[in-house]
């Protein structure tokens, strides 16, 4: 379902994280669309800072490549969005799901509903979202805290898969209840 003019979604801070994916120098240095990445990593941060104040719980995903002794220049994530409390989970695949234990700690804490920004829209982002639908969690992605490397794999994303999956909202529609 697309709601990106509807009404607010509002949320239970308690049973809610916001999972941002693949917000790393290297990747955010990337040409991408429809906005740039130093756009996208504004509106996550935000994003972070509203989920943090209401008590949400928020988790940022990061890749590593698999039997890399070292890991390529800026794959850090960016400075400035890691928050005291925040989930930092690294993943070896394109989801941030597989062999991270990432459902694990999101079920002990209660949460039941994932909010989605990052890049890329479909890849990370929606690999990633896949596989919490397959656990069960109910699933809204902001449209304006996410970019692909070109702007038909971000629309395809937002306009074709993401609907089947959970809502598609702009940050301003998201609040807390």
């Amino acid at each position: 379902m697309t709601a990106l003019e509807g009404e607010p979604a509002s949320l239970d801070p308690a049973r809610t994280a916001l999972v941002l994916v693949d917000l790393m120098d290297r990747i955010a240095a990337l040409p991408l669309a429809p906005r740039s990445g130093d756009q996208v990593v504004a509106a996550a941060g935000e994003l972070a800072r509203k989920f943090r104040a209401a008590g949400a719980i928020v988790v940022l995903v990061r890749v590593e490549r698999p039997g890399a002794v070292t890991q390529p220049p800026g794959s850090d994530l960016v400075a400035g969005l890691v928050g005291e409390g925040d989930l930092v989970v690294v993943k070896r695949t394109v989801g941030g799901f597989h062999q991270t234990g990432l459902h694990e700690m999101l079920a002990e804490r209660g949460v039941r509903t994932l909010v989605f920004g990052g890049i890329a829209t479909n890849l990370g982002v929606e690999s990633t979202a896949r596989a919490a639908a397959d656990h069960g969690y109910k699933l809204l992605f902001i449209e304006d805290a996410m970019a692909a490397l070109t702007e038909d794999e971000h629309r395809a994303a937002i306009a074709l898969n993401f609907p089947r999956l959970g809502t598609v909202v702009t940050a301003s529609a998201l609040g807390f209840g």
